[in-house]
């Protein structure tokens, strides 16, 4: 089939029948261009907990499948995965975390800047006490030497 043509046998006439090739070119366009945004704004939906973290010069840690984030905001409520957790209840909700096993999840603690030290310990003690030893403190990167 040469250029769509195609003789039939019936006679001298030569009739065009329709392609039927589907043109993906834009499909493929479009994909590539969803990718992109995806790529560029996954990184921002990391946490949806609005935290102004702190500064440090501290190395990037690697990012683990079985990690759990708890974050503490500004006004002082606490979240375990974007979820918030009801005031006094978080000693229950760390129980479930399942720390004391031999395979404990990374934790990873983010905590607003304006905080006080006394609240970050509290978490961090509630977290010890249920056998989470295991805990990352998320900060900001920064150039500068404090």
């Amino acid at each position: 089939m040469a250029m769509g043509l195609q003789s039939s046998g019936r006679g001298r006439s030569k009739r065009r029948t329709p392609m039927a090739e589907i043109n993906v070119t834009p499909f493929v366009d479009v994909m590539l261009v969803l990718l992109i945004i995806f790529m560029v704004t996954a990184p921002m939906l990391a946490s949806a907990v609005p935290i102004e973290l702190p500064d440090s010069r501290a190395n990037a840690l690697d990012q683990e499948p079985d990690q759990i984030t708890i974050a503490v905001d500004r006004e002082g409520f606490i979240y375990v995965d974007d979820l918030v957790v009801e005031r006094g209840s978080f000693p229950n909700e760390v129980e479930q975390l399942g720390c004391g096993t031999a395979d404990a999840p990374l934790i990873t603690l983010r905590a607003d800047r304006v905080l006080d030290y006394g609240r970050v310990m509290a978490v961090m003690g509630e977290l010890n006490r249920a056998g989470c030893n295991r805990i990352s403190l998320v900060t900001q990167g920064s150039a500068e030497a404090p």
